[in-house]
Order: structure tokens, then C-alpha cells, then sequence
């Protein structure tokens, strides 16, 4: 009896300090759906704030019109938010958007829309 203790609490020991690795334990194989949609669209836009003034560069690859707007938020209560106008980002160009605040700028994003 005191010998299948003793090693009942070893086993027990043994299987505590040695971890299963990674690459041992099973995997459950789940299928995603596709990454990449069938049609891609959207330009992929870089924006940069300085002080008050924001600046958006925004580049379609697709074959497909992206309008774009640059949206700014400011952070005073009295300095005015900005939506700016449309401008068409046709394929394979660049477009640069701006906007300014009076004071800080409390965040910014650009909008898409696909010209039908």
C-alpha cells in the first residue's frame, strides 16, 4: 500500500514537470473562409498629423474608383470638425487629402466609396 502511494505521487510529479511540447498537443483542423474577397477594393491610406494640420495620401491599386474623404475631429469643444469633399482615387493613382483644426487634433479617418 505505501509503495503504490509512493509512486502514484511520482507519477503524478513526473507528468507536472514534463509539459507536453507544442507540436504534441492535437490541432483541431478549421477551415476559414478566403482571406482576399472576390472583388479587392480600397485604397490604402497613410495619414499624418502635425500639430493642427493633417495630411492623407491615399493610393488605389484596384482597377475599380475610390472616393475618398478625410474626416478630422478636433479636440476643443469650439474648433469646428471637418469632413472634407469627395475626391476620386482612380486606378493606380495617388491622392493627397488635408484638412486643419485650430488648435489639436483629436483623431482622423478617410472614408471610402465605390463609384457604382
Amino acid at each position: 500500500m505505501r509503495f503504490s502511494r509512493r509512486l502514484a505521487s511520482t507519477t503524478v510529479a513526473v507528468a507536472l514537470v514534463l509539459p507536453l511540447s507544442y507540436d504534441a498537443i492535437a490541432h483541431a483542423r478549421v477551415h476559414t473562409a478566403e482571406a482576399e474577397p472576390d472583388d479587392p477594393f480600397g485604397a490604402a491610406c497613410r495619414i499624418r498629423v502635425t500639430g493642427s494640420q493633417v495630411t492623407a495620401y491615399c493610393h488605389n491599386p484596384y482597377p475599380e474608383t475610390d472616393s475618398v474623404s478625410l474626416h478630422v475631429e478636433c479636440a476643443r469643444w469650439w474648433d469646428l470638425d471637418s469632413d472634407g469633399s469627395s475626391v476620386d482615387a482612380e486606378p493606380a493613382q495617388t491622392v493627397r487629402l488635408t484638412g486643419r483644426c485650430w488648435k489639436e487634433v483629436a483623431s482622423v479617418w478617410v472614408s471610402h466609396r465605390q463609384e457604382s
